[in-house]
């Protein structure tokens, strides 16, 4: 990807290059949270990366934002309303939001740290 700015690295770098982690973190939870509920780590593994490779191929395919996307698949009253409106209790999104510009304000600091020398 070509970027205008040069600064814009250090979200790039927070976005993208510390982006698997943040999969693995996600699916590592939906492992732990199938497990909890009664199936096998290699069903619930199964089942979490199968998700995560569905919906990215979707996402990667569709020209639709992701907002419309889950919006798609969340019937109002159901369970993906359900779980949904709790990460919304809970402010997962802002939160994960604040955690991505630690990870880019790291970014700037270890540029300016290594650019210094």
């Amino acid at each position: 990807m070509w970027l205008a700015d040069e600064t814009q690295l250090d979200a790039v770098t927070a976005l993208s290059g510390s982006g698997p982690a943040y999969v693995f973190y996600f699916i590592e939870a939906m492992e732990q949270a199938g497990m909890d509920m009664g199936l096998s780590r290699a069903q619930a593994h199964k089942l979490a990366v199968g998700t995560f490779v569905g919906a990215s191929a979707l996402a990667h395919a569709s020209e639709d934002p992701p907002e419309v996307l889950r919006a798609r698949v969340t019937s109002k009253g159901g369970t993906t309303y359900a779980a949904l409106t709790a990460m919304e209790e809970a402010d997962i999104k802002p939160q994960f939001m604040r955690a991505m510009e630690a990870a880019r304000k790291r970014a700037v600091e270890l540029g300016n740290e290594f650019g210094a020398a």
